[in-house]
């Protein structure tokens, strides 16, 4: 029997919300495409288009307005952000342990910390670094994996 899109989308997609500040918050169940990305390269940003460019990504676009209009401020942005990349990535974290790395003294490191990577990420950070020791590589394999070499007869 086949599922429909909808009610797969109902049983597995569909997003809870949260109460900020009045406003019904989509809870993240997943970061999308690019966010991250974008997220690194706005980190050192405190500008109004930028803030709003990563609430609309990961919360919809019509949620930076509307707590905009409610007069959630700049902490308060920087924390349900940090809160909403916890949340997408997989990790159950608090308001609280939001407003804690954000208010930190090295945000940067906790954000790490805090934000699992993705799996590409994290073997290839679990994985020894190669060295190189001047010597000439080995051969890999006896069988040649090339066509015969033509030589000229001029």
């Amino acid at each position: 029997m086949s599922q429909s899109w909808e009610a797969f989308k109902r049983q597995h997609l569909e997003r809870e919300t949260v109460d900020v500040e009045g406003v019904a918050v989509p809870v993240p169940v997943d970061l999308p495409f690019g966010f991250q990305h974008r997220a690194e390269q706005l980190s050192a940003s405190s500008s109004e288009d930028d803030v709003a460019e990563l609430v609309g990504m990961l919360f919809g676009p019509d949620i930076y307005d509307q707590l905009v209009e409610a007069g959630l401020g700049a902490i308060g942005f920087l924390t349900l952000l940090m809160w909403g990349m916890a949340q997408g990535s997989g990790r159950d974290m608090t308001f609280s342990e939001a407003y804690e790395i954000v208010t930190s003294d090295d945000p940067g490191k906790a954000v790490a910390r805090a934000v699992p990577q993705n799996r590409a990420a994290r073997r290839a950070a679990s994985k020894p670094r190669s060295t190189s020791t001047g010597a000439r590589s080995s051969r890999t394999s006896a069988a040649s994996t090339g066509s015969a070499r033509k030589t000229s007869r001029a």
